[in-house]
C-alpha cells in the first residue's frame, strides 16, 4: 500500500495524487492539518530520506515559527518536525519500505509505473 503524507492544499500534494489518480493506483493519504506522525514514524523516515531533504526550510511555517536564526542541526530539525509536520517537504510518500520525498514526475513515473 502506498500512503501520502501532506495537505489537500499543497500543489505538489494535489500533482501526486492527480498522479496516482491518473494510473489508477490507489493511495492512503494522511492529512498532516488534522494528524500529526508519530515520532517513531518520522524517525523512521530520517533513516530512509536526509534529514534536510525531509525539513522544508523555505515554506511559510518555517519563516514565520522564526527558525533560521535558530541554525537548526539535524537535532533540531528532527525535534521540530515531531512538533510541526507543516515543515515536512511535501508530499511524503510510503511505500515497499522506503520513501519519497517531494513531487517530480519523472521519478514517480520510474518508481511506480
Amino acid at each position: 500500500m502506498i500512503t501520502v503524507y501532506g495537505i489537500k492544499t499543497c500543489n505538489s500534494v494535489r500533482n501526486a495524487l492527480k498522479f496516482f489518480k491518473d494510473n489508477n493506483i490507489e493511495v492512503d493519504f494522511f492529512d498532516f492539518k488534522k494528524e500529526t506522525p508519530s515520532e517513531d514514524k518520522v524517525k523512521t523516515w530520517t533513516t530512509k530520506a536526509d534529514i534536510n531533504i525531509l525539513f522544508n526550510s523555505k515554506g511559510t511555517k518555517y519563516r514565520t515559527l522564526g527558525l533560521k536564526e535558530l541554525n537548526l542541526d539535524e537535532n533540531g530539525k528532527f525535534e521540530w518536525l515531531v512538533k510541526e509536520p507543516m515543515l515536512f517537504k511535501r508530499p511524503v510518500i510510503e511505500f515497499n519500505n522506503d520513501v519519497i520525498v517531494g513531487w517530480n514526475e519523472e521519478n514517480y513515473k520510474n518508481t511506480f509505473l
